[in-house]
Formats: structure tokens, C-alpha cells, sequence
């Protein structure tokens, strides 16, 4: 039945389920499938994310720039965020650290935090968003990702960008939101260098994205055509999950 499945769903990923759930009742009408098959119920919602996903891209217009603010508005403190407590966050040697590529890129070598230093960096005042309701206003600085794109020969044709992170999360994006002008591989958060409670030592700032696409402590980047989901996408969340 539909409320054994929703128990055996973890908080927050039934907090997902449960708000795909409020379709269930146009859902059963559309599709004909009983509220109690779960198969069903999943494939229908699943193909409606889909569906969700292809319409935001659609609606994409990769020259249109979110908001910047002031430095007079950024919040502070500005409230952290992930999949686990703050006490459990993780802790990054930037000496050892090594950013890792693969997939449809010609130089694959490997990153040093001093080498993504040297490129030229950017510093914005945008908004994030959660998907849970709130949002805060931060400084954060680093390099272009299109300009890191570029340099590292990636294909720039591919469908997707995946991360991989110190801290187990991982998630994609799709190519045209990888090149927006705003998408930047912070290494800096107000001024100062990331702090581990923000990612360090880089993590994907994307201010047309909602929190949960950008993602923390990047560890690995890949360039490919095949759909790798993430962590939160995986579990109900839409993919696209932006403007």
C-alpha cells in the first residue's frame, strides 16, 4: 500500500516523495494505475519528472544572469547545508587535494588547488535557494566553469557534467547550465578561502540552479552523454532543478 511505501522512505527523501505524492490523485486519472501499485505510481511519477526536466531545459536561456545583490545584503551567518549534520563535515588536505578528470576531455590531468588559483577568477553576490523554502545571499569567487571547460579541451557538445565529492554526494548537470557566465568553480566564499563548511576547497556555484544542484567539496569532474543522476535526483528530486 501507498502508506507502507512512503514509511519505508527516510526522512528528507519522504519529504520528497510525500510532495510528488500530492499528484497522486490527477496522476490515478490520467494513467488509469491504482494509488495501491507502486510500479505504476513510480513510473508515472517518474516520466512526469522527466517530462518536468525537458520543459525547465526548454525554458533555459543560457545569456539570461540571475540576480546580484549588494554587499550590504549578503546574509550572515549564511546557513549551511547538506545531506548530513555540521558536525560531520568533512575535512579536505588542500595540499594533497587533486581534482580528478574523465570522460569527453582531451587533458584529463589532474588539478592542484594552486594551479585552479592562477586562472582567472570572478566574484559574485547571488542568491541561493533551497529547495526546502529558504534562501541566503553570498559572496563567492572563483574561476569561470566555461573557462575551465575550454581549457581542459571537454567536449562542449557533451549532453552532461558530473561531480563526484569528498563527501560521498554527487550529482550532474546539464552542459548549457556548465557554460552559463555565472556558473563558477568557487575557491573563495566572502573573500576568504572556502571554508570546509562551504565546500572547501571548491565547490560549483550555480545561481540558476537550486542548492541541491551545487554541489561541494568537488573531488571529480566527467564529461558524457549517458545520464548519471545524483544523490538527491536519484531519490525523487527533479534533475534539472533550476530557472
Amino acid at each position: 500500500m501507498l502508506k507502507d511505501a512512503i514509511a519505508r522512505v527516510p526522512p528528507p527523501s519522504r519529504r520528497a516523495f510525500l510532495q510528488r505524492g500530492l499528484t497522486l490523485g490527477g496522476l490515478s486519472l490520467l494513467t488509469g494505475c491504482a494509488t495501491d501499485d507502486q510500479d505504476s505510481i513510480e513510473q508515472a511519477l517518474t516520466s512526469i519528472s522527466h517530462f518536468n526536466d525537458r520543459a525547465q531545459a526548454l525554458l533555459f536561456d543560457p545569456t539570461r544572469l540571475a540576480p546580484t545583490y549588494a554587499a550590504s545584503m549578503i546574509t550572515r551567518p549564511f546557513p549551511f547545508n547538506a545531506y548530513y549534520g555540521e558536525e560531520e563535515i568533512r575535512v579536505v588536505d588542500g595540499d594533497a587535494w587533486r581534482l580528478e578528470l574523465s570522460g569527453l576531455i582531451a587533458d584529463r590531468k589532474p588539478w592542484s588547488l594552486a594551479g585552479l588559483r592562477a586562472l582567472p577568477q570572478q566574484s559574485q553576490i547571488t542568491r541561493h535557494i533551497c529547495v526546502e523554502g529558504w534562501s541566503a545571499i553570498g559572496q563567492w569567487g572563483g574561476m569561470p566553469f566555461a573557462h575551465f571547460l575550454r581549457q581542459v579541451g571537454a567536449d562542449l557538445s557533451a549532453k552532461y557534467v558530473g561531480f563526484k565529492c569528498a563527501d560521498d554526494y554527487f550529482t550532474s548537470i546539464d552542459m548549457a547550465t556548465a557554460l552559463h557566465p555565472q556558473t563558477i568553480m568557487a575557491l573563495t566564499y566572502d573573500g576568504a578561502p572556502l571554508p570546509p563548511r562551504y565546500g572547501f576547497p571548491m565547490k560549483l556555484r550555480m545561481p540558476t540552479k537550486l542548492g541541491y544542484k551545487n554541489p561541494k567539496h568537488v573531488q571529480a569532474i566527467f564529461v558524457t552523454n549517458t545520464y548519471s543522476g545524483g544523490y538527491w535526483e536519484d531519490q525523487g528530486y527533479n534533475w534539472f532543478g533550476g530557472s
